[in-house]
């Protein structure tokens, strides 16, 4: 898939605010220090569309981007060390549900998770909640060329390990990094994949 086009379109805390829409949303989350902006940036090839930021957290926001007009990027809060208060991560979390639990455009939510480290709980609570509610995600390890390819691997089969724990199978992941553009075209043509099979169940409904 090629990036033609990539809109800001709407900013809020409240789903029945986002786009009155029938296309399909692709959700992107995770930790608020994971480079979360920096990949949707290498994503969409723009330098400045999702704000980046020194210091964690700064996405406070539902974020709607719309990309070659016919799909939506979403850019969600990170969670936990964001650096704000209590009521802040409380609001935060409220909209976050209530976006996976009644946003019906929501396509497939990318969890992104930073391949230097090994599986955090916070990371593994998370994705326990979008399986035990049914919510379809993807993961992508980001800055995977902060390093070498054996630690890398190592880390990886490490969530691999932790979640077949309690997983049938690991789900869909994929490897990346915002310097490289590593992972690019391989999220890119999962996507617009995805977008190829809707419009066919559509035209055939």
């Amino acid at each position: 898939m090629k990036i033609k086009s990539a809109e800001f379109v709407v900013s809020n805390t409240r789903v029945d605010l986002c786009p009155d829409s029938k296309l399909p949303e692709y959700a992107f989350i995770g930790r608020s220090n994971v480079g979360k902006s920096s990949l949707i940036n290498m994503l969409t090839d723009r330098k400045t569309l999702a704000k980046t930021s020194a210091k964690p957290g700064k996405t406070q926001l539902i974020n709607h981007f719309l990309i070659n007009k016919n799909w939506h990027l979403v850019d969600l809060p990170g969670y936990g060390y964001a650096k704000v208060s209590k009521t802040t991560k409380r609001t935060f979390q409220k909209f976050i549900t209530k976006y996976f639990e009644l946003r019906a455009q929501m396509i497939c939510a990318f969890v992104l998770i930073d391949s230097r480290h090994e599986p955090q709980p916070i990371d593994m609570e998370f994705m326990q909640w979008l399986g035990e509610n049914n919510v379809p995600f993807c993961i992508i390890f980001t800055k995977a060329d902060k390093l070498k390819p054996k630690p890398l691997e190592r880390n990886i089969n490490f969530y691999r390990e932790k979640m077949l724990e309690s997983w049938e199978e690991m789900p869909q992941y994929f490897i990346s990094s915002a310097n490289t553009k590593l992972g690019q075209d391989e999220i890119l043509e999962y996507i617009e994949t995805i977008n190829e099979e809707l419009n066919s169940s559509n035209l055939r409904a």
